[in-house]
C-alpha cells in the first residue's frame, strides 16, 4: 500500500483577513500556489464540487480528455517537456483505475506527475459504495507515495507535500484522493496562500560523492577503453552541457539510452547512438568491450545489460545516480556515485585530461565502417510507386522538419526505428515511453508537450496498433485547438510482436496482423487534416503539407509489413551479441 504521508499543517497569522471557502475551490487555489497552470483531466460524480470551483478560476487550463489514462499521460507530457509538475484528475472507480497505467509509465521513467482522484464521502469510504476503489492501495507500487485528504484544512499541507515529494530525488508521480465531502465542506482561510512551488535548488557534492567521484576520475585516468553512457537522468537535471564537457575534455566516446537521446548530439565525433536491444553495433560493441563504463542518470535495465552475469566482463562500472537503489539493482556498481548528474559530471570534467586512445578510437571506427548502414534497405532505386520503409519515413521527417520539432515516439518498431535514423541533438527532442514501453503513450502525451509548448511544433509519430488505442484523443486536438500533427507508420500489424513471432515463434503470426478502419476518413471525422501516403514519391509533399497546416493533421503512411528492426542483441543475450543480419540462430528460439 503507499504510504500515508503526515501532511505539513499551514499557520495562519491573527493579521491576516481570511474568508471562507469550499474544500474544492481551496483546492483550486492550492494548485496556482504550487505554480500549476494546466490541468488534464475528466469529470465524474465524485469531482463535481472541484470540477464545480474549477470554473471559477480562469487561471487554470483543464484540457479535456477523452479518456482518464490519457489525462495521465498529456501529463507525463507536459512535464518531460517542461521539468515542471504534471497534474491529471479524474473521478473516483473506474476514472482513478483507469489513471494507473499512465502513472506506471511516469512512475518507470521518473517523471513528476501530481494525480487528483475523486473519492466517495468519507462516510461511505470502505462500504464497497459506487464507484469506489481504495486507489491508495492500488497504487502504492507505481507511485512515490499517496495522501487521503482527511478534512479541508489539510489541503494546503497536504498539495505542498505531494508536489514537493514529486520532483525531490528520483522524480516521480504522487496521487492525491479527495473524498467528495471535503471537497464541498467550508473552512476559513487568509486572503492568500503562501507560495507552495517545490523550491528549485543549486546541486551539491556531499563529502562521499566527492570521494567517490575521486575515485572514478582515477579509473578514468589509466583507463584503456573507457566508455560514457547517458540516460534519462542528464536529460533531468539540465546536465548536456557538462556531458559535453566531460566527453571533449578527455576524448572519451559517448552512447545514449533510448531516453536519453539528445542529450549528447548524434552528429558529434565523439557520438557512438544508442545503446541496448536495439542500439548501434558500435556503442554495444563498445559497451562489451569497454574497460570503464560511467553510467550518468540510467538505470542498467535488461533493454541495455541483457544477461547481468556476463555484462561487460572486462569493465569497472561506475554509475551515477541520485537514487541509492538503483546501484547494484542489475548490474554491480563498482563505484557508486549518489549525486546529481550535473554537479557529477562537472566535478568530472573539471578534473578530465585529454587522451587519444590509439587503441580503442580505431576499433571503435572499425566496428562503424564495418556495420555502417545496418539494418536499412536501400532504397536510392527503388520504384517510386512503392510503399516506403520506415527508415525513409523517419529520414524525410528530419528533412521536411529540420530537427526543430518536438517528436513524442508510441512503443514498437517505429519507436525503434525514429531512436536509430532521425539524429537528434538536444535533451527533450524525443519523448516516448521507456520503462513501461506503453502502446497508446504518444498522442495523449503530445497533447500534453503541445500545451506546455505552444509556438513548438509536435509530432506524435504512432504505430497503426497504438494510434487506435488513443484515437479518440483526436477530438481534444480539435476542440483544444492544439494543432498536433500525427504520423502513423502504418504496417497493418503489431510490428514487434510480429517480428518477434518471425524470429523466436516459429513464423507463427498468431493474432498479430490488426484489422483497421480508414484512419484517413477517421480523422477527418473528427475535424483533422489527414492525408493517406502510399508511394514513397508522395511522402514528402504530404509531410510538407501536414506541417504547413494550421491544424491538427494526421498523415497515414503505409509502409511494408514485413519490416523486420536491425541491430538487434537477442533477449537474454549480451550486447556483445548485437546483430545485424535477418536471421537469429535455432537456439535462441
Amino acid at each position: 500500500m503507499a504510504p500515508l504521508l503526515t501532511p505539513e499543517r499551514t499557520e495562519t497569522s491573527q493579521a491576516q483577513r481570511t474568508r471562507t471557502i469550499t474544500g474544492g475551490a481551496l483546492a483550486c487555489e492550492a494548485l496556482l500556489a504550487a505554480g500549476v497552470t494546466t490541468l488534464f483531466g475528466y469529470p465524474g460524480g465524485a469531482a463535481l464540487p472541484f470540477y464545480r470551483e474549477l470554473a471559477r478560476y480562469p487561471q487554470l487550463r483543464h484540457v479535456l480528455v477523452r479518456h482518464e489514462q490519457n489525462a495521465a499521460h498529456a501529463a507525463d507530457g507536459y512535464a518531460r517537456s517542461t521539468g515542471r509538475v504534471g497534474v491529471c484528475v479524474a473521478t473516483s472507480g473506474p476514472g482513478a483505475t483507469n489513471l494507473l497505467t499512465g502513472l506506471a509509465t511516469a512512475f518507470m521513467d521518473c517523471v513528476p506527475v501530481v494525480a487528483l482522484t475523486g473519492q466517495v464521502a468519507r462516510a461511505a469510504i470502505g462500504t464497497q459504495a459506487f464507484q469506489e476503489v481504495d486507489v491508495l492501495g492500488m497504487v502504492g507500487p507505481i507511485t512515490k507515495g499517496a495522501f487521503q485528504l482527511k478534512s479541508a484544512d489539510e489541503i494546503p499541507g497536504v498539495f505542498a507535500a505531494a508536489f514537493r515529494l514529486a520532483t525531490e530525488g528520483r522524480p516521480g508521480p504522487v496521487l492525491i484522493d479527495f473524498p467528495k465531502d471535503v471537497q464541498l465542506v467550508t473552512v476559513q482561510v487568509s486572503d492568500e496562500l503562501a507560495d507552495l512551488a517545490p523550491a528549485s535548488f543549486t546541486p551539491a557534492l556531499d563529502a562521499t560523492a566527492e570521494f567517490a567521484l575521486r575515485q572514478a576520475a582515477a579509473m578514468l585516468a589509466s583507463a584503456d577503453r573507457p566508455l560514457l553512457v547517458a540516460g534519462h537522468g542528464v536529460a533531468m537535471a539540465g546536465a548536456a552541457e557538462e556531458l559535453r564537457r566531460l566527453a571533449e575534455a578527455s576524448n572519451v566516446p559517448v552512447g545514449t539510452t533510448l531516453l536519453g537521446l539528445g542529450v549528447f548530439p548524434e552528429q558529434h565525433p565523439l557520438a557512438l547512438g544508442m545503446v541496448g536491444m536495439h542500439g548501434t553495433v558500435q556503442a554495444n560493441l563498445a559497451m562489451h568491450n569497454a574497460d570503464l563504463i560511467i553510467g550518468v542518470g540510467m538505470r542498467f535495465d535488461d533493454r541495455v545489460v541483457g544477461r547481468p552475469r556476463d555484462f561487460a566482463p572486462g569493465a569497472r562500472i561506475v554509475h551515477v545516480d541520485v537514487d541509492p537503489r538503483a546501484f547494484g539493482r542489475v548490474v554491480r556498481a563498482d563505484v557508486p556515485v549518489l549525486a546529481d548528474a550535473r554537479a557529477a559530471l562537472g566535478a568530472l570534467a573539471d578534473v578530465a585530461e585529454w587522451r587519444a586512445y590509439t587503441d580503442w578510437w580505431p576499433r571503435l571506427r572499425e566496428w562503424a565502417d564495418d556495420h555502417d548502414g545496418c539494418g536499412v534497405i536501400e532504397t536510392e532505386s527503388a520504384p517510386p510507386e512503392e510503399a516506403p520503409t520506415t527508415p525513409e519515413v523517419v529520414r524525410a521527417l528530419r528533412r521536411v522538419l529540420g530537427g526543430s520539432a518536438t517528436l513524442v515516439a508510441d512503443i514498437g518498431q517505429h519507436q525503434m526505428f525514429v531512436a536509430l535514423h532521425h539524429g537528434f541533438d538536444r535533451p527533450g527532442q524525443i519523448l516516448t515511453s521507456g520503462g513501461l514501453g506503453t502502446m497508446g503513450y504518444a498522442l495523449p502525451a503530445a497533447i500534453g508537450v503541445k500545451s506546455a509548448q505552444p509556438g513548438r511544433q509536435v509530432w506524435a509519430v504512432v504505430g497503426d496498433g497504438g494510434f487506435q488505442m488513443s484515437a479518440p484523443e483526436l477530438s481534444t486536438l480539435v476542440a483544444s485547438n492544439l494543432p498536433v500533427k500525427v504520423l502513423i507508420v502504418n504496417n497493418q500489424c503489431l510490428g514487434m510482436v510480429r517480428q518477434w513471432q518471425e524470429l523466436f515463434y516459429d513464423h507463427v503470426y498468431s493474432h498479430s496482423l490488426l484489422p483497421q478502419p480508414d484512419f484517413e476518413a477517421l480523422a477527418r471525422a473528427h475535424g483533422c487534416w489527414a492525408t493517406t501516403v502510399r508511394r514513397r514519391d508522395q511522402l514528402e509533399r504530404a509531410l510538407h503539407e501536414a506541417a504547413l497546416h494550421p491544424g491538427p493533421t494526421v498523415v497515414d503512411v503505409r509502409v511494408p509489413v514485413e519490416e523486420t528492426v536491425y541491430p538487434m542483441v537477442p533477449a537474454g543475450s549480451v550486447p556483445g551479441d548485437v546483430r545485424c543480419v535477418d536471421a537469429v540462430d535455432a537456439s535462441l528460439r
